[in-house]
């Protein structure tokens, strides 16, 4: 929080370098900083919001409590294999299946074209590392969090889960997917803070204000569709 507190002043202090002319006299560069102060903490309350409200119920895979399923979110492929982001999601929820933390796992991934399969590749990974088929649901329309959020409680059943992720992307998904009727706990997986990490990081200003009005709105996610029962099965072997 620190950090991304950080970022918005060195951009509010740029702004106020650049200014408009016709503000160069004191009056008007006071207007112009009052009127960046406010912009920036307009930008940092919704993340604020996600921090403050995650609470405790954030941490790694070997503080997190027993929970029928762990949630994966998509982050994206390289070619045909997942990104090193998404790899190392997916090597935390095998580390919570082996630790017998959950009985299941949803991956959620975008696969709106034919060439492109998130949700598959996430399966045929976590597979191919000894997790059985069975246990391994794909949810194929989850293009954003909060469709994943919402499709995994309306289309799943999913009523309470451990959700693996980035540190910078945990607490928005827990705040979307508490909204979307989940009890969940947020297991962050660290990154080296390269320039990915920062541009990640950076996203989620924006990305916090979006889950401020989806949690408001509660808006339908872009596909619905019938219940399938993935999860109750899995849960039944």
């Amino acid at each position: 929080m620190r950090r991304r507190a950080g970022q918005v002043r060195r951009a509010a202090w740029w702004l106020v370098r650049w200014r408009p002319a016709g503000l160069a006299g004191r009056r008007g560069q006071r207007r112009w900083f009052q009127a960046v102060v406010a912009l920036s903490v307009l930008a940092l309350a919704p993340s604020a919001w996600l921090w403050s409200g995650s609470g405790s119920r954030v941490g790694t895979v070997e503080s997190a409590p027993q929970a029928p399923v762990a949630v994966v979110f998509g982050a994206g492929l390289f070619g045909t294999e997942p990104s090193p982001y998404l790899a190392h999601r997916l090597d935390a929820a095998l580390e919570l299946y082996r630790q017998h933390k959950v009985r299941a796992i949803l991956v959620t991934g975008d696969n709106g074209r034919t060439d492109y399969d998130e949700t598959d590749t996430m399966r045929g990974y976590l597979i191919d590392r000894g997790v059985p088929a069975v246990k391994v649901v794909g949810d194929y329309a989850g293009f954003d969090t909060w469709d994943s959020c919402s499709r995994a409680r309306r289309i799943f059943g999913v009523d309470r889960a451990l959700l693996v992720s980035q540190t910078f992307h945990v607490r928005r998904a827990l705040a979307l997917c508490e909204a979307a009727g989940i009890d969940s706990y947020g297991v962050g997986v660290e990154e080296w803070h390269d320039i990915t990490w920062y541009y990640g990081g950076f996203r989620e200003i924006p990305g916090a204000g979006k889950a401020l009005l989806n949690t408001v709105f509660r808006s339908d996610p872009t596909f619905l569709g019938p219940h399938e029962d993935g999860i109750s099965r899995a849960l039944e072997q």
